[in-house]
C-alpha cells in the first residue's frame, strides 16, 4: 500500500482510513492521481468502510470535489459507506454552498467518524 503518493492508509479492524496528504488538492494530474489511488481503495483493494481524513488540505478545487463525488457513488454501488472529517472551515463552508454536506456524512474528528459506522 506504499504505492500512493497522495493518500496515507490506516485500517482499524474493516475501516480504512486514508489521510488526505496534500494540502492544495487543484492541479489536474494530481486529481487525476488522487482520485485514481482514492478508486482503486474500492475497486481493487475491496474497502466499503472508508473514512477520508482532510486535516492537511487547505485548499480544494471543484475538480476535486468531482472525484470525491465519484467515490462516494462507488462505494455506495457496493454497499458501503464513506465518512469524511477533519475539514477545515473553508471547505467545509464549499460543501454546505454546494449542497454536498447532504450528500456527505461529514464529522469534525476521525474518532466520530470511526464511531459513526
Amino acid at each position: 500500500m506504499s504505492d500512493y503518493r497522495h493518500i496515507a492508509l490506516n485500517l482499524i479492524d474493516d475501516i480504512c482510513v486514508v489521510h488526505l496528504l496534500d494540502n492544495r488538492i487543484v492541479d489536474d494530474i494530481n486529481i487525476f492521481e488522487l482520485g485514481n489511488e482514492l478508486f482503486s481503495l474500492v475497486e481493487q483493494g475491496q474497502h466499503h468502510k472508508i473514512v477520508l481524513n482532510f486535516s492537511e488540505v487547505g485548499f480544494l478545487s471543484s475538480a476535486a470535489l468531482g472525484k470525491l463525488i465519484m467515490l462516494y457513488k462507488k462505494v455506495v454501488v457496493r454497499n458501503g459507506s464513506l465518512k469524511l472529517c477533519n475539514i477545515a472551515p473553508d471547505i467545509r463552508e464549499l460543501f454546505t454552498i454546494m449542497n454536498l454536506d447532504r450528500i456527505f456524512d461529514i464529522r469534525k474528528e476521525e474518532a466520530d467518524a470511526l464511531a459513526a459506522f
